[in-house]
């Protein structure tokens, strides 16, 4: 009998937008054996349909590592439709899906239905881990029903790598408008979302993960935004020992990370940084946001705010230091 194919191991981050989850990505990505895809769940879409820039700054569809991937992860077969494939996805994926998800999940069944597009979308991290040199698939695509779906997919290993960052800064950071450097005419922006919206994501997305991720697994690790930025390097080594992968001792210099281009196929605009990047606290928020706003999102988010280790006050220091 022939030997049955290596499990592909992913490290899936996470969390909710504006919470580091990119730059994190990004890093991890410097690491020999470790692969930085970006938000995978957007690969039909934003990769084979809109033919959006790779984290190398080529086209998906001129990127030979991208052109690598998918036909090794298609060798034998077409390639799926793109546009049909992402509308399902997306439905799969819908918020108003996630009661249902977790009545599921809570009476013992699959959080999320089996469905005919799974084996694509097993194919698209088989071929991942195909490459040459790729031992993890660092996949940052957040959501954590898209989390639980990966986690369902056979063959598939899949560690958690919970970010959070304080509520307060990802609603100011979702004001702000971003380009996404996707395109060649640099007209698409992020959308922008007001504080009450981004801060029932917040509390949404990062409870449920904690939720379907228990801080007692053994399969997950839980990384503050602010622990990231303040000391790089022991929460960098924390992530990649839930990896099996060593710390290289000269990815991490004080607080600066020397960036080289990843193979990123969707995320934040800074998925495109690349030279010595300096990290720090991005605290803009605590000078700058509206008093009033700052307390709708402290009001919204209350139940998460202590239990990730955040003040309730939004005058002293973000942190409890728990």
């Amino acid at each position: 009998m022939s030997a049955q194919p290596a499990a592909v191991k992913v490290l899936f981050i996470a969390g909710t937008g504006r919470s580091g989850t990119t730059i994190l990505s990004s890093i991890l990505g410097q690491v020999p054996g470790c692969f930085s895809a970006g938000e995978l769940r957007y690969t039909w879409e934003r990769g084979l349909l809109e033919d959006h820039r790779c984290g190398c700054g080529r086209p998906f569809s001129r990127c030979p590592i991208w052109t690598g991937v998918m036909a090794e992860a298609f060798r034998d077969r077409q390639l799926p439709n793109a546009r049909s494939l992402s509308a399902r996805l997306e439905r799969r994926l819908r918020t108003r899906r996630m009661p249902l998800t977790v009545l599921r999940r809570m009476t013992g069944r699959a959080a999320v239905e089996p469905h005919g597009d799974d084996d694509d979308i097993r194919r698209l991290y088989q071929g991942l881990s195909s490459h040459p040199g790729v031992k993890v698939v660092v996949d940052s695509s957040k959501l954590p029903s898209y989390g639980m779906l990966v986690s369902s997919l056979p063959g598939v290993e899949v560690s958690v790598v919970h970010v959070v960052r304080d509520p307060r800064a990802t609603a100011f950071s979702w004001r702000r408008a971003k380009v996404t450097y996707d395109r060649d005419d640099h007209a698409a922006s992020m959308p922008r979302l007001q504080s009450w919206r981004s801060a029932c994501i917040w509390i949404a997305g990062n409870l449920l993960t904690d939720l379907w991720w228990p801080r007692s697994s053994t399969d997950r690790v839980l990384v503050r935004y602010e622990d990231l930025v303040r000391e790089p390097a022991a929460t960098i080594a924390r992530v990649l020992d839930l990896a099996g992968v060593e710390l290289p001792p000269d990815l991490v210099r004080n607080r600066s990370v020397n960036l080289s281009p990843t193979h990123s196929v969707a995320g934040n605009p800074n998925r495109h940084l690349a030279g010595v990047v300096n990290l720090h606290p991005d605290d803009e928020w605590q000078r700058d946001m509206r008093p009033a706003e700052r307390l709708l999102v402290t009001v919204l988010t209350l139940p998460g705010l202590r239990r990730f280790g955040y003040r309730v006050s939004t005058r002293s220091k973000e942190l409890t230091g728990s």
